[in-house]
């Protein structure tokens, strides 16, 4: 009796396993029906892998400015997109000093660029710990990253940097890698590196949130698939490539991913048919309808 049932559970997982692959009983026969597939052409591409970070762009060069006497601002000579030169005055302070002669006292600038922020009205009281202003040389741009040390031999100096900013979408700016600090911080693990772009017409404003692309590694002209074509993982992965009018199993081993696509070292080249949805219910040699 038990033999029986286990000879009828055989039979039952046989005929459902051919039926899942598309065959029909037909008068005391099995008669194959082709399974309907996507396929997509496999065509070359360039491939890169990049890093991916966002940071806050400043100036090549920066200053608080902040006053040498307390008092109160008495005059502002400068206003937020002026133009300074080193030692130009910005604002004017009443000191409060007892017993002075009353002279006003200029708040300069300690370099050349462009005013940024001016922080205090007429009338407002300040010491020398208050910042009057904001000044930056923005003929340049820099941006300072954190990058962790397992990616730290594939950065080198002069390096090309993707840049891309909100206020200009679909824009690209080129920045170049210009310090790599040979200390890695104990807590993150990882190290600071800064990246500079030329800036002569002031797009790039100091506080604007950038996203930053390092390439890596690139594969010139790699035949490519979409990752809905891949079954398995590791040196398990697989694809099911369509001759004539029927799919076959093809093992495969893949380079570096960018977005949907991934790089095929060996398995797959160019002109090849790959089965992108309907593979769950395919088995190797299996008869397909396949549309592109």
């Amino acid at each position: 009796m038990k033999r029986a049932y286990t000879y009828l559970l055989a039979v039952f997982l046989t005929a459902a396993f051919v039926t899942g692959c598309g065959e029909n009983k037909e008068k005391g026969k099995y008669k194959e029906e082709p399974i309907p597939v996507k396929v997509m052409k496999i065509k070359a591409q360039d491939l890169d892998k990049a890093l991916e970070y966002v940071g806050n762009i400043q100036g090549e060069d920066e200053a608080q400015v902040y006053p040498k006497v307390s008092g109160k601002i008495i005059e502002k000579v400068k206003r937020e997109g002026d133009f300074v030169s080193k030692g130009d005055v910005i604002a004017y302070i009443d000191r409060d000093e007892v017993g002075l002669k009353f002279e006003k006292a200029p708040v300069e600038s300690p370099l050349v660029g462009v005013v940024g922020r001016v922080y205090v009205d007429i009338g407002s009281s300040v010491n020398t710990a208050t910042p009057v202003a904001l000044v930056a040389n923005l003929d340049r741009a820099e941006i300072h990253l954190d990058i962790p040390e397992k990616y730290l031999p594939n950065i080198s100096l002069a390096q090309d940097a993707d840049i891309t900013v909100d206020a200009y979408p679909g824009e690209k700016f080129l920045g170049k890698v210009t310090m790599i600090s040979p200390i890695v911080d104990l807590q993150t693990r990882a190290a600071p590196i800064e990246i500079k772009i030329e800036n002569a017409d002031h797009r790039l404003q100091s506080g604007m949130f950038a996203k930053v692309k390092l390439v890596i590694e690139e594969q010139k002209n790699r035949p490519v698939i979409l990752k809905e074509a891949i079954i398995g993982r590791g040196a398990n992965t697989y694809v099911y490539i369509v001759d004539g009018k029927r799919a076959f199993l093809k093992n495969v081993i893949l380079g570096i991913r960018q977005g949907p696509y991934y790089g095929v070292e060996s398995g797959l080249k160019t002109g090849d048919k790959v089965v992108i949805v309907g593979q769950q219910r395919l088995r190797d040699g299996c008869l397909v309808e396949p549309e592109e």
